[in-house]
């Protein structure tokens, strides 16, 4: 008798929820989750191989949507310079020209010229690029006809802008189809994934992944906490490099994009194990689905290529969004530094002339991914008694701390030289405060009090941040002062938008006046 499956329902959500509600609460039990272990030679070799950043996909087919827009821009704008009138550019054909422009590309894009694939293959899609422009050239016809205002435009220049238009995207295409296969070839735009799970599982997923065409993905090993009866060393040609918790390590010295968990979805409590050590990496995580007789809910699942994979968890602020935030950061900051430098020299002269030592103390904390980072602040300790590893936090009258140093911590001025950590790259204007490498709560680390804690370094901490603006700043002498900070810090992470970050900096300097736990 025939048997038919049922097919298997999953529900992303709902692990991510477990997750969380798991991870934000105090371990019951030892976890590794984002704590230092050592590599093997091989893995650390594989690893310091794949330490430099690529370029995702979708950064690559942005900046080349900019370039279009630029470029077809400059084409119609240098022809009527040439033809038309070099004495200026009237407001009528400047509206075309941008919106010329800017049609060309959004037809382009319903067009899906913008496709990896479509990249790699300019010829083939030589007539639907030509097509998509001369689409636009109608539409901007259509609506220069509609207003009544065809008599303002040359008909030379509209028509040599057309051809200029089209003999530079075919050309632009042949050249960046050249540059996708180079870039492919060394690594330059690719997505590093790592596959979680050995055994036949695995096997199928690294054979599907190889068949995809136009694939993307690199893979850079196999981890898996079984031994080698249950998990070969060599899994479809590629070694299997360590357990789980070497993984984490591994994902932080490699720049790995995407983890895939190659496991049965039936294993749900082997799967929410392996996300509760995982899901502190500034990576996506996927769950490989490409089993038959799976039913999904729409918007639970992405592809690779052709496959299926279950989004259990983002990498947050990623490709633009970082860029946007970058851009903000930098912004900002000049802005800052311009306005409150006098402030910044008069706090420079009041630590020089209080005690001896040098004005700028230098820390080493976490930052992104826990990469170690030194973070500049004004010095509000005495030189002899300062500690640099904060073991020791500082207390209501500590005898450490100077005069003027009591001034500037109360008033947070001794947080300002880290808008020049922001300009380095180091430090975000807005994000999880970071924390020195060995601070403490009641003799114990951070991530022994909560398993969660290194979660928050999934983004770039900052000279500010959601749990500052909401009361939780100064010291950190109880356990739930740190479990609290840190869920107010996930709720920002999960939660980021630019509007977001400005609400936080537009409020940072009003709830700084509550100095009832700075000292």
């Amino acid at each position: 008798m025939n048997h038919v499956d049922k097919p298997v329902s999953f529900d992303p959500d709902a692990l991510r929820r477990k997750v969380s509600e798991i991870s934000v609460a105090a371990p019951g039990e030892t976890q590794d989750a984002g704590k230092t272990v050592d590599l093997n030679p091989l893995a650390r070799r594989i690893a310091t191989q794949f330490s430099v950043d690529t370029y995702s996909p979708s950064m690559i087919i942005g900046l080349l949507r900019l370039l279009e827009f630029g470029a077809l821009l400059a084409l119609g704008y240098s022809i009527h310079a040439l033809y038309v009138s070099s004495m200026g550019l009237p407001f009528l054909y400047l509206l075309v020209i941008v919106g010329g422009a800017a049609i060309g590309v959004l037809i382009l894009q319903l067009a899906d010229a913008y496709q990896v694939p479509a990249l790699r293959s300019p010829w083939r899609m030589t007539p639907r690029i030509l097509a998509a422009w001369a689409l636009a050239f109608g539409a901007m016809a259509l609506i220069v006809f509609f207003f009544k205002s065809g008599e303002h435009y040359s008909r030379v220049w509209f028509a040599s802008w057309f051809a200029a238009g089209a003999l530079y995207l075919v050309i632009e295409r042949q050249v960046i189809a050249y540059s996708i296969r180079r870039w492919a070839r060394n690594g330059t735009m690719e997505r590093r994934a790592v596959i979680v799970g050995g055994g036949e599982p695995a096997k199928e997923l690294i054979r599907a992944l190889e068949h995809q065409p136009e694939n993307d993905i690199r893979i850079c090993g196999i981890f898996d906490d079984r031994d080698e009866r249950r998990s070969p060393a060599i899994i479809a040609g590629y070694p299997k490099l360590g357990n789980v918790a070497e993984l984490v390590e591994f994902a932080r010295l490699a720049r790995i994009d995407m983890l895939i968990i190659s496991l049965p979805l039936s294993a749900e409590a082997r799967i929410l194990a392996l996300l509760k050590k995982l899901w502190v990496l500034p990576v996506d995580i996927r769950l490989a689905a490409h089993s038959k007789g799976l039913r999904f809910r729409p918007r639970s699942y992405s592809q690779v290529g052709s496959l299926p994979m279950l989004d259990i968890f983002d990498k947050p602020i990623a490709d633009w969004d970082n860029v946007a935030k970058r851009l903000f950061d930098v912004f900002f900051s000049v802005v800052a530094i311009l306005l409150l430098w006098p402030v910044m020299l008069g706090a420079a002269i009041a630590v020089k002339l209080s005690s001896p030592g040098p004005v700028i103390f230098k820390q080493k904390r976490h930052g992104f991914n826990n990469e170690i980072i030194e973070v500049y602040k004004f010095r509000s300790m005495y030189t002899h008694l300062a500690d640099p590893t904060a073991k020791a936090a500082v207390t209501k009258g500590d005898p450490r701390v100077t005069r003027v140093g009591r001034f500037l911590r109360k008033s947070s001025i001794d947080e300002l030289p880290q808008f020049f950590n922001v300009l380095k790259g180091d430090l975000s204007l807005v994000g999880p405060r970071p924390h020195a490498i060995q601070a403490q709560s009641n003799d114990r680390k951070y991530v022994d009090v909560i398993e969660s804690y290194f979660a928050r370094h999934r983004v770039k901490p900052g000279v500010t941040g959601w749990a500052q603006i909401n009361g939780w700043r100064g010291e950190i002498d109880h356990d739930d002062k740190i479990r609290f900070r840190t869920e107010f810090d996930l709720y920002y992470i999960e939660n980021w938008s630019l509007w977001l970050d400005l609400k936080i900096l537009v409020l940072t300097p009003f709830r700084l006046l509550n100095t009832e736990n700075a000292y």
